[in-house]
């Protein structure tokens, strides 16, 4: 493991061509490396180039509408879990959409049920659902290995998603981790110790908790559900087996998630191949320039790495 102690990067790394329809195949590289990759070392996405209107997928035996979007290309295919209330068109959304379609890779993001263009009520959310959702756009419409991009409570996604693909014997499918203020286990961590008397009263009586928001004039919303779910996800309980590396960015000036959570976590991570960058200045939502400057040099060390050991 490596602990950078803050720093912002450039984008860097390999320069990789679109690849070609008729062959699907990168011409020569002048990458970082040098090395030409052959044809049998690429994978693809099988869904086609993202339009505007998402495409939908049934999930669930409440059978919820799930919207997703994908840009075809080669693997591994980056695949983004956005955060609690948030959806697939924010600003980091958007610029990791910018960087597959410049690089030619495969990307696929989802909104969970009740956010965004998808189904559902957002009261009725708990980590189980949005784990089901990301899985089951995932099965559809990614190939091969995938990178997860986890963004603050989508971190806990990415991390269940693994240890499920792993459980089930796929130790290939998940290539890295990309965990941007990384939010696993908010409920019991950080929310709990938080709520004095009466709002856990009000939680056990009413079944919901409203707190203001610093992101949206409507107070967040949580429910007695949602804790008592997140409890059965937990995964900072013990050493959590990724079988691939992974990559940590963490504002220190993060109100909403302490860079002390980040490096909790990091404790749980296996020592080998675990790099956490601290961006001194950064706070939780890390969209500025050089924040997405950040996070785009971390997918190109992800992608060759995968490359490089594939």
């Amino acid at each position: 493991m490596r602990v950078l102690q803050w720093g912002v990067y450039s984008i860097g790394g390999a320069n990789w061509h679109a690849p070609r329809v008729e062959k699907m195949r990168r011409g020569p590289q002048t990458g970082a490396s040098g090395a030409v990759e052959s044809p049998e070392r690429i994978i693809f996405m099988r869904a086609e180039p993202s339009a505007d209107t998402p495409r939908t997928l049934t999930v669930g035996s409440d059978a919820r509408r799930i919207a997703y979007r994908t840009q075809a290309g080669a693997g591994p295919t980056l695949v983004w879990l956005g955060g609690y209330r948030s959806d697939m068109r924010g600003t980091k959304a958007e610029y990791l959409a910018e960087l597959a379609q410049r690089e030619g890779l495969g990307f696929c993001r989802l909104d969970y049920s009740g956010h965004g263009e998808s189904g559902g009520r957002f009261e009725d959310g708990t980590i189980s659902r949005w784990v089901e959702d990301a899985k089951s756009v995932i099965d559809a419409a990614v190939d091969g290995p995938a990178i997860l991009v986890g963004s603050s409570m989508g971190a806990w996604v990415a991390l269940r998603l693994t240890q499920m693909a792993r459980a089930a014997g796929d130790r290939k499918r998940i290539a890295g981790l990309l965990l941007l203020a990384p939010a696993p286990d908010f409920t019991e961590k950080l929310m709990m110790p938080k709520l004095d008397a009466a709002q856990r009263e009000a939680l056990a009586r009413d079944g919901v908790l409203t707190k203001p928001s610093d992101y949206s004039p409507e107070p967040d919303l949580y429910t007695r559900a949602l804790f008592e779910d997140g409890r059965d996800n937990l995964v900072m309980t013990d050493l959590i087996e990724t079988g691939c590396p992974v990559t940590i960015i963490q504002g220190m000036a993060d109100k909403d998630v302490p860079f002390s959570h980040a490096m909790e976590l990091v404790t749980h991570l296996p020592f080998s191949g675990t790099i956490m960058t601290l961006v001194k200045d950064g706070d939780h939502r890390l969209s500025r320039p050089q924040d997405l400057a950040l996070i785009g040099r971390a997918v190109s060390d992800l992608v060759t790495a995968f490359r490089d050991g594939a």
